[in-house]
């Protein structure tokens, strides 16, 4: 029973890290988006003001 508390217990630490991770890598994603779709409208921006 012991043997059995403690891979309970390793499994779900090991799931904890993993969801933690999972978390890190989604937000990087998500600013890297958003980042570039602003840095996408800015060079639009300039190049319809350079075309007039």
């Amino acid at each position: 029973m012991a043997n059995l508390i403690a891979f309970f217990n390793a499994f779900l630490s090991y799931l904890l890290l993993f969801a933690l991770c999972a978390a890190v890598v989604s937000a990087a994603v998500w600013i890297g988006i958003t980042l570039r779709k602003r840095k996408d409208a800015a060079t639009a921006a300039d190049a319809h003001e350079k075309d007039r």
